[in-house]
């Protein structure tokens, strides 16, 4: 019975006010009398009953019986509730922002409470204002927190700056809540980046990531030793318990094996550091690209002498490495009805230029033109070896004639063939796309990449398999897709167009890759 109460409270198969708070007997019978059921109500979503029968747990549509018994609920009062728990990185300004446009979008009346110690609470409103429709909590915590919120039936949608755990994704399935690494159980909401930023007057522009590791490790103590002043550096950052704190730990610190320095100046929030670093002339910060306030931006760099400025473009194809997506994890469970269009109003296009106001980078796909792609071609030649032939790059640069890059790209775990989880989410992406005809009539490429390590003509033949499994993964994802609407075809370059340099994990992991071109 512990995993099925927590499947109905992650489902929100709650009862309201207008439903008794203890499960009882009911009896659905058809309209036409022919059916007849009888079990324990378990809850009701505003469209369907959950019923424990002798035969199991049944759902049933609500639209086509009529429910007897002392539980069954007052349908013109049903209130949907739900609750999202989660990194205040995301609670704070883009789920505010979406919770609005989605009532401005369906015509709802919207009241927006502060509750000290928990987060944000909504109440929908039909237009006239006078009848309640649902009730929305926000709980501004942890990614870590949100998950045990889940775990804990204390919220039905996860908001998280990193992916579940393997811990999180076990104890999930145990509590019936479906695999949270399924493709339909979680999504990229948004994108966002950490950024190093430092006061403007500062002359420190650029900073490779081994740097920026070895500054917040204090192994780099002054501001000379980069190309500034004569003056101690001082370091800004967020709590690293959690947060964009801990990812910068996590993705910069240790995957260098560095330490970090306890000479910090620690902050409760991005907003905070922002303010501090911009009144600190010898200060340096990690904030994010959605915060930058008027802080300067420092662009990151190799030493091959590639850089990767945090731009929309960058961030949204996952080229820039601190890139964050914003991930929203669901329950494997039905949610009740405007809980569902809640969801499908976050991939709309309104959603879109809502989530661009709020400061974030939006999932739209934004096609770049190949005459707007002139230094990652320059540096394709420049980084060209030995086993890059002028003829191979001729061939790439024929193929991308006339068409346009899409801001879609994916990326693999190290040391496997299986996508990272953004990745897995645009898998999703695409294949919506494509059944909704968005790309009817055109030419779609998969182009595959790799780095540079080990030899070029096995790099070749990987690149041409990535882009042949991102292919094949796609169209089995895009069930309703007539692939006649559509031309569709791969390539692999090998090592041909780095990203990054090879000399970093997080370089090699930018360079392995399959992009999509269109015509």
């Amino acid at each position: 019975m512990k995993n099925l109460r927590a499947a109905v409270f992650a489902a929100l198969f709650l009862f309201t006010s207008a439903v008794p708070g203890r499960a009882d007997d009911v009896t659905l019978t058809s309209r036409d009398g022919a059916l007849e059921i009888t079990g324990t109500l378990l809850g009701f979503d505003g469209e369907f009953y959950r019923v424990e029968t002798e035969f199991g747990i049944l759902t049933v549509d609500g639209s086509g019986v009529n429910c007897d018994g002392p539980a069954c609920p007052t349908l013109g009062n049903y209130v949907a509730e739900f609750t999202l728990s989660g990194a205040r990185a995301m609670g704070e300004v883009l789920i505010p922002s979406l919770i609005e446009g989605f009532a401005l979008n369906a015509g709802y009346a919207l009241s927006r409470e502060e509750i000290a110690g928990t987060g944000l609470y909504y109440r929908l409103l039909d237009e006239d204002g006078g009848t309640e429709a649902a009730r929305i909590t926000v709980r501004l915590t942890t990614s870590a927190e949100g998950f045990a919120d889940l775990l804990g039936e204390e919220a039905d949608m996860v908001l998280s700056l990193r992916e579940v755990t393997i811990p999180e994704r076990n104890m999930a399935r145990e509590a019936g809540l479906g695999d949270l690494r399924g493709i339909r159980q979680f999504r990229v909401l948004a994108r966002d980046a950490l950024v190093p930023i430092v006061a403007p007057g500062n002359p420190v522009r650029r900073l490779s990531m081994q740097d920026l590791a070895r500054v917040y490790a204090g192994e780099i103590t002054r501001w000379s030793e980069l190309g500034g002043e004569d003056a101690p550096i001082t370091l800004h950052l967020t709590e690293t318990d959690a947060g964009i704190g801990a990812l910068f730990v996590d993705r910069v610190i240790a995957a260098q094996g560095k330490v970090l320095s306890d000479r910090l100046a620690l902050h409760g929030t991005i907003r905070g550091l922002t303010e501090a670093v911009a009144d600190d002339p010898f200060g340096i910060g990690i904030g994010t690209l959605s915060q930058a306030g008027v802080s300067e931006v420092v662009t990151l760099t190799g030493d091959c002498a590639f850089e990767v400025e945090a731009s929309s473009a960058a961030v949204k194809a996952g080229d820039y490495p601190l890139t964050a997506p914003l991930y929203l994890y669901l329950p494997g469970l039905r949610l009740p009805k405007l809980a569902r269009d809640f969801l499908g109003y976050m991939r709309s296009t309104s959603a879109q230029l809502v989530t661009r106001r709020a400061g974030f980078v939006d999932q739209a796909f934004t096609e770049v033109p190949v005459a707007e792609q002139g230094e990652r071609l320059s540096n394709a030649i420049l980084a060209a070896g030995a086993e890059v032939s002028l003829a191979e790059l001729q061939r790439m640069a024929a193929l991308f004639d006339g068409k346009q890059r899409l801001t879609l790209t994916y990326r693999f775990r190290g040391g496997s063939a299986a996508l990272d989880a953004p990745s897995r989410a645009n898998v999703a992406l695409l294949a919506s796309a494509l059944e909704t005809g968005q790309f009817d009539g055109r030419r779609l490429v998969f182009v595959g990449f790799s780095d540079g390590q080990g030899d070029g003509g096995a790099n070749l033949r990987l690149s041409q398999r990535r882009a042949n499994a991102v292919r094949d993964a796609v169209l089995a994802e895009a069930e309703a897709f007539d692939p006649t609407h559509v031309t569709i075809e791969t390539d692999g370059f090998g090592e041909a167009l780095p990203m990054a340099c090879d000399d970093s994990d997080w370089g090699r992991e930018v360079n392995r890759r399959v992009e999509v071109w269109v015509e």
